[in-house]
């Protein structure tokens, strides 16, 4: 989310900075121009007035004053020449030069700049604003102003400017300003960092703790303090629903635990009085025996409840496993049971270590051998390998049975359920469940797969790093314990 909103508001920013920046270049590089346009107006304005006194051509009788006042006149453009390096001149209205610096500098009788200027000035105008010049051109600024003299306009004075040092001015001028862009970018970015890492702070913490959640840590809360109030409202909320959800999952565990106890002594008591009828009824009475096996299946998904109550509510207790020695252990303790009933029990366990409850992942182990060798005909083979592959242990546990179709995978291992083409097979639905609840406490996955040609395929997977073990309830496991130590007594009477 944050590579989302963060980009956005960087364009944003960027954007508000760029409308602002570019007004302010373009008012930067009129001001330059406009002051250099001042400053030649005066210019030409002061020498106006000098030619005041020159307009006329010399006549008869007074050549040597207007001489003087023409030399004087030139002296002052070829100093201003010399010193700023522009053109000027003083011409008649015919174009003939009054005085000129340089003496090359004329009013062209073709179109240009100089020419515009000195026509518009003959009109006793002074010249307009001449085009804005950027700092990538080389264009020149010309300013005309005309010499009046009784009303009439007797001359132009016109000056022709070099514009590389207004250009290197508002270029200076163009340079400060995107280092006060960039200086307020970084800012705006820095800003943007700290506003979406104050804003989505909640909603990593509460993706975090959904995450816990639904791994099992039931007692991961949210932090309702920073960022914005609606989303601590939703923290408050959060945590509300999470408070409900775990009373509700407290009360199903309770009521799994409570009801499983309390059958088992009547079902004890019930089991020891079909025991005694039996010696009543001839020898292999066939309703007896029936009842008997109904009662003893009873008494094991019985078993199995109180085992899968047990193990949603326990901690695990992780420890750095060998996970081969701990699978060809369990393999040599099923091979018994695989030889009575005619199945290959095959093992490929090269020494590989995880973080796992070794008793935890023992019983889940034989959970799963257990299956594979009830649905596994005679002749076939069950395959036990262990593996290490990147962050994680697995023991593959892969079977010749008939396996599950494409739709049974994603029910295998709920409660209760079996295959509708394996009802016949005994057992309670709960086995495959218990095993995934004991995996889940220390961090690890049970997962399935078809086993070409045909078979099941059941992955246990554990952490090959120190994971965070899921928290639980003291007081509830306890009960639970105690529960189960209480029940196992009486069955044992």
């Amino acid at each position: 989310m944050r590579t989302r909103l963060l980009p956005l508001l960087i364009v944003l920013m960027a954007g508000v900075l760029l409308a602002l920046g570019f007004p302010l270049a373009v008012s930067v590089a009129s001001a330059q121009q406009q002051k250099v346009v001042v400053d030649r107006i005066d210019d030409t304005a002061r020498f106006a007035s000098l030619a005041q006194f020159v307009t006329t051509r010399p006549a008869a009788g007074a050549a040597a004053e207007t001489d003087e006042r023409q030399q004087t006149l030139q002296k002052e453009l070829d100093r201003y020449h010399d010193v700023y390096g522009i053109r000027a001149g003083v011409f008649y209205r015919d174009r003939a030069p009054m005085g000129r610096a340089p003496s090359t500098f004329r009013v062209p009788l073709g179109e240009g700049a100089v020419r515009d200027a000195f026509e518009e000035a003959l009109y006793s105008r002074g010249s307009h604003d001449p085009p804005q010049v950027w700092p990538w051109q080389h264009g020149r600024l010309v300013v005309a102003s005309p010499v009046i003299r009784d009303g009439d306009v007797v001359a132009v004075v016109v000056t022709d400017s070099p514009t590389g040092a207004m250009r290197a001015k508002t270029l200076r001028g163009w340079l400060i300003i995107a280092a006060g862009e960039v200086a307020a970018m970084l800012l705006a970015v820095g800003a943007a960092l700290r506003l979406t890492g104050w804003v989505l702070r909640p909603v990593r913490v509460l993706d975090a703790t959904t995450h816990d959640i639904a791994t099992g840590r039931l007692k991961s809360r949210v932090a309702a303090a920073g960022g914005p109030p609606e989303l601590r409202r939703l923290a408050r909320s959060f945590n509300e629903m999470a408070d409900h959800v775990e009373d509700v999952l407290e009360q199903q565990r309770a009521f799994v635990a409570d009801a499983s106890h309390q059958l088992r002594n009547p079902l004890a008591a019930l089991l020891l009085r079909i025991e005694v009828l039996s010696y009543e009824l001839p020898e292999g009475n066939e309703e007896i025996a029936s009842v008997r096996a109904e009662g003893k299946r009873l008494a094991r998904v019985l078993d199995d409840l109180l085992d899968l109550a047990l193990a949603e509510h326990a901690a695990a207790d992780l420890h750095l496993t060998d996970l081969g020695d701990l699978a060809a252990e369990r393999v040599d303790a099923w091979r018994p049971t695989a030889d009575e009933k005619g199945v290959r029990l095959v093992a490929d366990c090269p020494a590989a270590t995880g973080w796992a409850d070794p008793i935890a992942l023992s019983s889940a182990l034989d959970a799963v051998v257990d299956n594979a060798l009830k649905f596994t005909p005679a002749g076939e083979e069950v395959r036990v390998t262990v593996v290490a592959n990147g962050d994680t242990t697995a023991i593959e546990v892969a079977d010749r049975g008939p396996g599950l179709r494409e739709e049974e995978l994603a029910r295998i291992g709920d409660r209760f359920w079996r295959s509708t083409q394996h009802q016949n097979i005994k057992g309670s639905g709960l086995g495959l469940s218990i095993s995934r609840a004991l995996l889940t406490a220390g961090g690890g996955t049970l997962t399935y797969a078809t086993h070409e040609p045909h078979g099941l395929k059941v992955t246990l997977r554990v952490p090959r790093t120190a994971p965070v073990p899921r928290s639980r309830d003291e007081t509830g496991a306890s009960q639970l314990d105690d529960r189960l130590t209480t029940s196992q007594g009486l069955t044992d009477r």
